[in-house]
């Protein structure tokens, strides 16, 4: 780095700038292609920008006046002050020198009041670097972000600084949504229909980070032959990321034939207003908790219908439901019907060839009932084609777990009230926020996560993705200067 001799006030900077604008008008800018021009004219403005940020800390520094009663969080006193205490600090410019008061008392630390007036952070990066690692890291690898940031700023990070920054930039999601005052509710058209969906997906994870239920299973299940997992054997290192979604309908009211009938179909109703969560170190009772308080403060007075669209899990479904009774709430729970299908395709290919012509029809013809309310014929039908058929007993199982899930499932088959109310009857919505939050960046090749730090993308990636990133910063800023400044005032 180029040195500058001072001169008064900001000739350091005006020296920079009369050489930048020297090296502009001289023979080697010219020389320069226009890419050439904008790499070198970056890095020389960044210099200029660090040097004017330096000569401002210095002329603070230099006309800071010494204060009286200063006290530490302690409440001890300190009587004793010292000039020319300084720290560095790792900016969006460089690096530069805070030079500033410290007051002393014998065995307590020091206290210094102009961090307070600068929100300095506890740390060494300031927070636009900061900022930068939570912008960066939620769509790309750390090492990644790493590069990005050293190319944008000239500052230079670890792998590990860039975790420890994104885990302390996300510390106060759960502050910022608890605290309605920073987001108004999104406003809904009359008649929209408020819906939630909750589901859950699997995070690679170190061994140690795995549940402690899943490593209890983990422990119990003997490996086939040493050295190397046999067929159909996985390493479950996974650990599930549990997700939800809130988000306003407008109802379009539609028919099964619409749904099974020939293309084109009508199009079904669109989700807006959507706010999504994902937490890997919270159970699914947190989640579906936090997507209930996110309808709630949507819909305080209990106004409009409320529909939650789930997968066929059991125990999410369990937890909706207690959740919602614990709450006073009536809620609709709909189970995804393509999931529905799934399970019907697993049947025909028990009753049919692999890749036969005939399944198509027959799944078809079933679904189409179920869309019409007969889920409960459907089932019968298929045991009573399953035991007149000469069936494996693995077909056997498979076709009696399908019967099985249209029973068990049919107090949330109503499809045909669905359709009528314009409602929809797919967990589109909540698939995709499993992929877009937690896959697209969880799941990169060779990645074996930290639940701290898995967790801190997840909440930077929905802070993105609910478009409440600005306004969050704005209060972790102030959240952050609370937590280092104001016990010392």
């Amino acid at each position: 780095m180029q040195q500058y001799a001072p001169h008064d006030g900001f000739g350091c900077s005006r020296e920079a700038y009369r050489m930048l604008e020297e090296w502009l008008g001289g023979p080697e800018a010219a020389a320069l292609g226009h890419a050439g021009l904008e790499e070198e004219l970056a890095a020389r403005g960044r210099e200029l920008q660090r040097l004017m940020f330096q000569e401002h800390l210095d002329a603070r520094a230099a006309q800071e006046q010494r204060r009286a009663g200063v006290a530490g969080p302690d409440g001890i006193a300190r009587t004793r002050a010292e000039r020319g205490r300084s720290r560095q600090l790792s900016t969006v410019f460089g690096p530069v020198t805070v030079t500033r008061i410290a007051y002393r008392a014998p065995g307590a630390p020091n206290v210094y009041p102009a961090d307070a007036e600068l929100s300095l952070p506890a740390g060494r990066h300031s927070h636009g670097l900061s900022r930068k690692v939570a912008c960066a890291v939620p769509d790309v690898s750390f090492g990644r972000a790493c590069a990005a940031i050293a190319r944008q700023t000239g500052s230079r990070l670890g792998r590990r600084q860039c975790e420890e920054l994104a885990r302390d930039a996300a510390g106060d999601f759960e502050g910022f949504y608890a605290s309605a005052r920073h987001r108004p509710p999104p406003l809904a058209a009359p008649g929209d229909v408020l819906a939630l969906s909750c589901d859950g997906k699997g995070v690679v994870v170190l061994p140690s980070q795995v549940r402690a239920q899943q490593q209890r299973r983990n422990r119990k299940r003997a490996q086939k032959q040493d050295g190397r997992l046999s067929r159909g054997e996985v390493r479950n290192r996974r650990r599930i990321a549990e997700t939800g979604a809130v988000f306003d309908i407008t109802p379009v009211p539609r028919t099964p034939a619409d749904i099974t009938g020939p293309q084109p179909r009508p199009d079904g109703p669109h989700a807006k207003n959507k706010w999504v969560t994902a937490s890997i170190t919270a159970d699914a009772r947190d989640v579906v908790a936090s997507v209930l308080a996110e309808a709630d403060r949507r819909d305080p007075r209990r106004a409009r219908t409320w529909i939650a669209l789930m997968d066929g899990d059991n125990h999410q479904i369990c937890l909706m439901k207690a959740a919602a009774a614990e709450r006073g709430i009536t809620i609709t729970i709909i189970c995804d019907f393509i999931h529905v299908t799934e399970y019907l395709w697993k049947a025909a290919w028990c009753f049919f060839p692999e890749a036969s012509p005939e399944a198509a029809p027959w799944v078809r013809e079933r679904a189409a009932a179920i869309l019409g309310g007969h889920a409960a014929g459907v089932a019968a039908g298929i045991r009573e084609q399953a035991a007149a058929a000469s069936l494996t007993p693995a077909e056997r199982r498979a076709t009696a777990a399908t019967v099985t899930y249209l029973e068990n499932k049919a107090p949330y088959l109503n499809y045909p009230a669905a359709l009528a109310s314009g409602w929809p009857i797919s967990s589109g919505v909540i698939e995709g926020t499993c992929r877009h939050l937690v896959k697209d960046r969880m799941d990169i090749t060779g990645a074996r996560w930290g639940t701290a730090t898995a967790e801190a993308i997840l909440k930077l990636r929905a802070l993105h993705a609910n478009g409440h990133f600005d306004t969050y910063w704005d209060y972790h800023l102030q959240q952050q200067h609370h937590r280092t400044h104001e016990p010392a005032a």
